[in-house]
């Protein structure tokens, strides 16, 4: 597989997962479309993205528009012959044009079993809302509407527990779609593989997660606060507001288990303090 000429399109640590997989099968992209460098951190230092970091050390060309407007950003890409597109945890929807440009279409990793969990959220609202068997990684060939192209591939993954860390199931699922599209690409471009139409009155949708959705209440379902606490690793992670000395606190949970039924709370960081285990913050509960 060689001599097929493939553009990446994607941009976080989910994308070099895919990207991890294809070059250890063989199949490497000759160019990767990613964001822009960005302002991050408290210093607002300027950062490039992961997925153009992981091309860099591969020497492998690099194009970072601000859209996919048909502009001069875009020569490259209008201007060469390609065979194939990848996406994966790419944020900006190709347009008409470019779905015609290579040869053998655009074919889309989406981290669950399509048409189940379409939208931006799939995998982490699959662990908050308990859809252990809505699991698994798809690939499809992409169309001009969100997640509804038809089906290339699916595939579910083996889960060391559920509910299972966020950034755990992200890497699991990202990483076995890497793994599909090595099986699939050979086929596809033999034009073996016949995709098969979506049904789209099955079809559930996602959100796009915000920083509040982490809220937890104490005093709700212990299993659903769990299964939010594993859902919202890394980002935005989970936390709960306590009146301590007739002021409102937010504190973050950092740790937590289930067991015999119960949520129960390790490690936490009260607004304003360092991270302490939870004990130590309900004994100082008057300070």
């Amino acid at each position: 597989m060689k001599d097929i000429r493939i553009a990446f399109f994607g941009t976080p640590e989910l994308a070099v997962y895919v990207l991890d997989e294809l070059k250890r099968g063989g199949i490497a992209p000759a160019l990767v479309v990613t964001a822009p460098d960005r302002k991050a951190g408290r210093k607002l230092v300027l950062t490039p993205p992961p997925v153009k970091v992981w091309a860099e050390e591969y020497d492998i060309e690099v194009l970072q528009p601000e859209s996919l407007k048909n502009s001069d950003e875009l020569e490259i890409l209008k201007n060469s012959e390609w065979d194939l597109f990848i996406v994966a945890a790419y944020t900006i929807f190709l347009p008409k044009y470019l779905l015609e440009l290579p040869k053998y279409g655009v074919l889309n990793v989406h981290p669950s079993l399509l048409p189940k969990l379409r939208g931006p959220s799939p995998i982490r609202t699959a662990i908050r809302d308990d859809l252990e068997d809505e699991t698994g990684v798809s690939v499809i060939l992409l169309d001009e509407e969100m997640d509804h192209g038809p089906i290339v591939a699916q595939a579910t993954v083996e889960l060391p527990e559920w509910p299972v860390q966020g950034r755990v199931l992200d890497e699991l699922l990202f990483r076995e779609g890497g793994r599909l599209l090595l099986e699939v690409i050979p086929e596809w471009v033999k034009k073996t593989i016949t995709p098969d139409p979506q049904e789209h009155g099955q079809a559930t949708y996602t959100q796009q997660i915000a920083k509040a959705d982490g809220e937890l209440h104490l005093d709700g379902d212990a299993y659903e606060n769990y299964c939010k606490y594993c859902a919202y690793d890394g980002w935005p992670g989970v936390f709960f507001f306590e009146e301590r000395n007739g002021k409102t606190v937010r504190v973050k949970v950092t740790d937590a288990l289930f067991e015999n039924g119960q949520f129960l709370i390790q490690r936490v960081i009260p607004e304003g303090k360092k991270e302490m285990s939870y004990t130590d913050w309900m004994r100082n509960a008057d300070d």
